[in-house]
């Protein structure tokens, strides 16, 4: 112990750890014996977890359990603030022009290097045929807690031990909340849990082994692959016959300054709070059996026809869709169900999209194609575009 160390730590102050495994014979420190051991040694190679074992720790009222996920208190769970449910406004369902239609799909043709434009400019419209859908997305906020040992460097800091107050529970600590919807992780050192050990890689030695050289600062001469004498028989004058070399990744010294305590021989040991605020979405798109892939919807946007936010919200009703009725009921029952329990629920937003799909068929050279036009960006679905390639010749 360093004198003012019981100044410093109080009466929570908690011994060195032993060394939990043999020194490496022959290794050193670069002369500087260990204050702690009164040794001149090093330990062995490799680093580890960055605390000490969960069963070396002391014992923390109200963290017991040596860390991990953290429940929320039941009196977090909300509920819908009131019983009025939000019904959508009017359904109004756009279309588009033939313009409209030309215009994304010549820009369709000059975005591929393939594609010649001719049929997109001068093609004749049979029909555009509105295949608009509805896409549902629940978004729903939360926040779960979680607790870990964690370590740093110990260098004379102050030690917020127990002997300080009693430990706060994970979710009586105050943590300031992102904005909602905004994905962040935080953590925060929980109050009153410090305690300073012995370095669990090093030993508390702050220095370990190099593994290159276990320990010994010299490594096999690269030139004579350690025979001493080259291929002439004569003697290696890299490594003047010795048939070894200085260590190159520690410079001959055979050990290296531990990276987890910095040399120091002691870290600080605290309970660390994980805080973890993230959107969970469950989303559903009315299929119109029109042919087109769901799937590239996930790429475009619609316009939204309704937006309900709120602590709970409650399911959608009035939709002309009676899908999205059901969807909206089937999402939010499966959040609930997910998370009411397991984390604390900050925030839920549902909204509907319209997002508007136009089926176009048109003549060229008097065969009949057909493409649709989706998203508020005007996005084309293409797979039979007669002109793929701007070397054939169109007929």
């Amino acid at each position: 112990m360093y004198p003012g160390d019981n100044m410093r730590m109080g009466h929570g102050y908690q011994p060195l750890l032993q060394p939990q495994g043999p020194i490496m014979p022959g290794a050193t420190d670069g002369g500087n014996a260990n204050p702690v051991y009164g040794a001149t040694a090093v330990s062995i190679p490799g680093e580890g977890p960055t605390a000490p074992p969960t069963h070396l720790m002391d014992k923390v009222t109200g963290y017991e359990g040596g860390g991990g996920y953290v429940p929320p208190p039941p009196t977090v769970f909300p509920g819908p603030e009131n019983d009025l449910r939000p019904q959508p406004a009017q359904w109004n369902v756009p279309s588009i022009s033939e313009d409209c239609a030309r215009e994304a799909l010549i820009s369709y043709a000059k975005s591929k290097c393939c594609y010649n434009s001719e049929p997109a400019e001068k093609m004749h419209f049979q029909s555009l045929t509105p295949a608009n859908t509805l896409r549902y997305r629940l978004e729903t906020f939360t926040e779960s807690r979680s607790t870990e040992w964690a370590s740093e460097p110990y260098t004379g800091q102050f030690v917020d031990t127990p002997a300080c107050g009693p430990a706060p529970l994970p979710w009586d600590i105050p943590v300031p909340p992102p904005p909602m919807f905004a994905d962040t992780k935080q953590k925060v050192k929980v109050p009153h849990t410090a305690s300073v050990k012995g370095c669990h890689d090093c030993k508390a030695l702050g220095r370990i082994a190099c593994q290159k050289c276990t320990a010994t600062g010299k490594v096999e001469c690269w030139v004579c692959h350690g025979r001493g004498r080259n291929m002439n028989d004569d003697r290696c004058m890299t490594c003047n016959g010795t048939r070894l070399t200085k260590c190159t990744s520690c410079n001959g010294a055979g050990g290296k300054q531990c990276s987890t305590c910095l040399g120091h021989g002691q870290i600080l040991c605290y309970i660390q709070l994980v805080v973890v605020w993230e959107t969970h979405r469950f989303e559903y798109v009315v299929d119109q059996e029109s042919g087109f892939p769901n799937d590239l919807l996930k790429k475009v946007t619609g316009s939204n026809l309704f937006i309900d936010q709120n602590l709970m919200v409650y399911p959608v009703i009035g939709s002309p869709y009676p899908a999205v009725n059901e969807a909206s009921q089937r999402g939010i029952s499966e959040h609930h169900n997910q998370f009411a329990t397991t984390k604390r629920i900050c925030q839920q937003k549902q909204t509907i999209e319209l997002i508007p799909i136009t089926r176009v068929r048109y003549d060229w050279k008097e065969k009949t194609y057909s493409y649709f036009v989706y998203g508020t960006e005007h996005q084309v679905f293409a797979d039979d575009y007669p002109a793929k390639c701007c070397c054939c010749t169109i007929i």
